[in-house]
């Protein structure tokens, strides 16, 4: 076995689910919008080359400025590419920063999705199983994995690239999802105070790189 791979995992403790301002900052997050594009629509006339047309006219180089963090106050989202874009179809991506000590909302879906890891130092909890991660590794979700992900450290923040073929699965009519556990919205200690780092800062590379 991976020397990087235990069994089990610290579980966040309970974060208040009957609290009434708990369950309004949820209703406020991103993952709880109720108006999300899963699916864009192709309308309008029987017309691939229009298609065509529009599709080259749209931007190559999505810009960071003006497309800020969302969510938090444990773990931060700025979507960079959704088919509501009008860009793709088939994939999702977006920047995700883990405050100090943060954990994600613990859940399932068919869709598999990549994280690389661009800064800091975590661990996944896959099916009861943890793996650790640092600056410079991919973690893996799997098909229908039950996942969560950790902050390991108490003082920095972590920060991952995410790509996931989600919007592909819900096209092709593979809707399984399944949340266990909701995302915190409770600030903790660790995370007090912290703000996502909206331009990039090398708090955890190597000099000179790896």
């Amino acid at each position: 076995m991976d020397d990087r791979v235990t069994k089990g995992g610290a579980t966040p403790g309970d974060i208040g689910h009957n609290s009434e301002a708990l369950d309004e900052k949820r209703t406020k997050m991103y993952h709880n919008k109720k108006d999300r594009v899963f699916v864009r629509g192709i309308q309008g006339e029987y017309n691939v080359q229009q298609e065509l047309d529009r599709l080259r006219a749209v931007p190559r180089v999505r810009k960071a400025k003006g497309n800020s963090f969302i969510d938090g106050p444990q773990c931060f989202s700025r979507h960079y590419i959704e088919p509501k874009d009008g860009i793709t179809q088939t994939f999702h991506m977006h920047l995700e920063e883990y405050a100090p000590g943060a954990s994600s909302q613990k859940h399932g879906h068919v869709n598999e999705a990549a994280f690389y890891i661009l800064d800091g130092e975590g661990y996944e909890i896959h099916d009861g199983i943890r793996y650790d991660w640092k600056a410079g590794d991919i973690a893996i979700v799997h098909n229908n994995c039950v996942h969560q992900h950790f902050n390991a450290s108490t003082d920095k923040p972590a920060r991952a690239l995410v790509i996931k073929t989600k919007p592909m699965y819900l096209f092709l009519n593979m809707l399984f999802q399944k949340t266990v556990k909701e995302r915190p919205v409770d600030v903790t200690p660790e995370c007090e105070g912290f703000v996502a780092r909206e331009e990039e800062q090398d708090f955890n590379h190597p000099k000179g790189g790896y």
